[in-house]
C-alpha cells in the first residue's frame, strides 16, 4: 500500500479543515489476508428440513481493500455478512481475523474483538432515539470504558468528517433519513475497526442521498484505511468499487477485481438483481 499522502482543505461549519488523504491505489497481497474465509457453510433447520445458505465459501480480504458483494435476493448475502461480523456462527469452516480464528472463540472474547475491531452500518441506522448524534457516536467508546472527554474529542471530530458538525446536539428524530445514516457511519468507525462491514447502507435512502452516503464510504477508505466490505443491490455503487464479488445460490460464482484498487466515481444509475 502507497503510503504517499495529498491535502486537501475544504469548511466545515465555516471551519477550515486540513485532511491528509493517503494514496490507497495500491493494495499489499504479499501477506496474509486481514480476512481469511475457508470452506464456509451455514445451514439453517426449517419445518424438519436443511436449509443450505452458505455452500462452501473462500474468500480472502486484504487489509486496506473495499468490495462488493452482490447477488439476488436469497443468494445468501446478509448471511455471508452477519459470518463475517460475528453475529451468527457459520455451521462448519473457518474465519480468520487479523490471524485470530473467529470460529474457535468463546462468547465472550468474540464479542471484544467484534466490538473493538469489527464496525458495523445497516440499512436502518439503530441509532438510540434519547441521544444527541454525538452521544451516539461516543456510545461504542462508552461502553468499552473509555474516558468521555476522549470520546467526545473524537465523535466531534468524525461528525465533522462526515458533514454533520453543526448537527452533533440533535437527536436522531431531528434528523433525516441520510442524516441519520451519516451518524450510523460515523459511529461505525469510531473505535478504528480494522473491517467495516455495510448491509445495504442506503436501501432506505432517494438516489441523490444514497450517492452522497456513497462517497463517505469512499472518504473513510481513502482517508483511514479502513477495509470495507459492503452488500448492495446498488449495481452502478457496487461497480465503483475496484473488486465485486457475486454470490448465487450460497456460492461465490464470479470475483472480479480491477487492475486499480481506487475507487472510481459510481455513475448515476441504478439496478437491482
Amino acid at each position: 500500500m502507497s503510503d504517499v499522502a495529498t491535502t486537501t482543505t475544504d469548511s466545515a461549519g465555516g471551519t477550515a479543515v486540513e485532511r491528509t488523504a493517503i494514496d490507497r491505489s495500491v493494495i499489499d497481497r504479499t501477506g496474509e489476508a486481514l480476512v481469511l474465509v475457508e470452506g464456509l457453510t451455514k445451514s439453517f433447520q426449517h419445518m424438519g428440513e436443511t436449509l443450505e445458505v452458505l455452500r462452501g465459501i473462500d474468500l480472502n480480504i486484504y487489509g486496506g481493500e473495499v468490495l462488493s458483494i452482490v447477488g439476488a435476493s436469497g443468494a445468501g448475502k446478509s448471511t455471508l455478512m452477519h459470518c463475517l461480523g460475528t453475529l451468527d456462527l457459520p455451521t462448519t469452516g473457518k474465519i480468520r481475523l487479523a490471524g485470530e480464528d473467529l470460529t474457535s472463540m468463546g462468547n465472550a472474547r468474540l464479542a471484544k474483538v467484534r466490538n473493538r475491531h469489527i464496525g458495523f452500518v445497516f440499512q436502518f441506522h439503530h441509532l438510540l432515539p434519547e441521544f444527541t448524534a454525538v452521544e451516539n457516536v461516543m456510545m461504542p467508546g462508552l461502553i468499552q470504558g473509555r474516558p468521555k472527554a476522549e470520546m467526545e474529542k473524537r465523535a466531534k471530530a468524525l461528525l465533522d468528517e462526515v458533514g454533520m458538525s453543526h448537527r452533533g446536539s440533535h437527536r436522531p428524530g431531528e434528523l433525516s433519513g441520510g442524516e441519520q445514516q451519516r451518524v450510523a457511519i460515523a459511529r461505525s468507525v469510531v473505535l478504528g475497526p480494522k473491517l467495516l462491514l455495510a448491509d445495504e447502507p442506503t436501501g432506505n435512502l432517494d438516489t441523490a442521498t444514497s450517492e452522497a452516503i456513497h462517497q463517505l464510504f469512499f472518504d473513510i477508505n481513502r482517508e483511514h484505511g479502513t477495509t470495507i466490505v459492503v452488500v448492495t443491490h446498488n449495481i452502478a455503487f457496487a461497480k465503483s468499487m475496484p473488486r465485486v464479488v457475486t454470490m448465487r445460490d450460497g456460492r461465490v460464482i464470479q470475483d472480479d477485481r480491477s487492475d486499480n484498487d481506487a475507487f472510481r466515481a459510481p455513475a448515476n444509475a441504478e439496478a437491482t438483481d
